[in-house]
């Protein structure tokens, strides 16, 4: 069955999003930085569900005017969910899009069935921003290092962060580049300037009150977030299962596709 595409209107600004019926509760994919909800594609051929792309992502909304931080997601979740009259959902998030998730099911512990997180951003003690993320930090230098990025410059960060060769071929590195403007630059920097590492620890405080079945899978490679973040979410998180790929990065299901069918068999309920 095909995906649909759809733009709605949330908050004055538009919103894209794929969708694709399924059975059992509404699977809901969020994304990572830099790319959109094009990531989620094979799970929802697998799965159904919605994957919207994020405020500042994709093809939905990029103003200046707009919040770009953990809480206003959060927001922005529940309006999606309500245009599209959804309420419980299952809710698989990678990176920054796990945060999210994260976030989201604190906030709706009765609205998520089941939780998959995909190497998160950790809303964790002992977390420090990794290398490639200190200057964006800083005001002016972020700005001049965001704006210096080119194409091959951009190849070359996301397959430094997969252990496969094939895992972006060029045609998925173009259409990401083409997504890559003044909009979405602005939100990668406002998002990692609005929180502290502290912070982040502070927004997973209920994390142990998240009875959900939980699966947190883990690139053992990952070259930004450690995988021993993956124990700890695992250990936080009262009812989950953990599952540490070997050999695989930051995309794990893009060097060893097999996750793709793992995350579907244990959100397709």
């Amino acid at each position: 069955m095909h995906v649909d595409e759809h733009t709605i209107e949330v908050a004055g600004a538009p919103v894209f999003y794929r969708q694709r019926p399924g059975t059992g509760t509404t699977v809901l994919y969020l994304h990572s930085v830099p790319t959109s909800s094009t990531d989620w594609l094979p799970f929802l051929e697998r799965t159904g569900g919605i994957a919207p792309d994020l405020l500042g992502f994709g093809r939905s909304g990029k103003g200046g005017h707009m919040q770009y931080t953990l809480s206003a997601y959060v927001d922005f979740l529940e309006a999606v969910l309500d245009e599209t009259d959804t309420y419980a959902v299952t809710v698989v998030g990678h990176g920054w899009g796990g945060a999210i998730a994260l976030a989201f099911a604190q906030r709706h512990s009765d609205r998520v069935q089941r939780l998959a997180i995909i190497d998160a951003v950790p809303l964790l003690d002992g977390f420090q921003w990794p290398r490639i993320v200190r200057p964006w930090r800083v005001p002016g230098v972020g700005e001049l290092l965001m704006g210096s990025v080119s194409r091959w410059l951009l190849a070359r960060a996301l397959r430094a962060g997969s252990t496969s060769r094939g895992a972006w071929p060029d045609e998925r590195v173009s259409e990401v580049w083409d997504q890559f403007d003044q909009g979405t630059q602005r939100a990668i920097l406002r998002l990692h300037r609005s929180i502290e590492p502290t912070g982040l620890a502070a927004a997973g405080v209920d994390l142990d009150e998240l009875w959900a079945p939980a699966l947190v899978v883990w690139g053992e490679r990952d070259p930004w977030l450690p995988a021993s973040f993956a124990g700890a979410y695992a250990q936080r998180l009262p009812n989950a299962e953990l599952a540490l790929v070997p050999g695989a990065g930051h995309w794990p299901w893009l060097d060893q596709p097999s996750v793709i069918e793992q995350i579907a068999e244990f959100a397709a309920v």
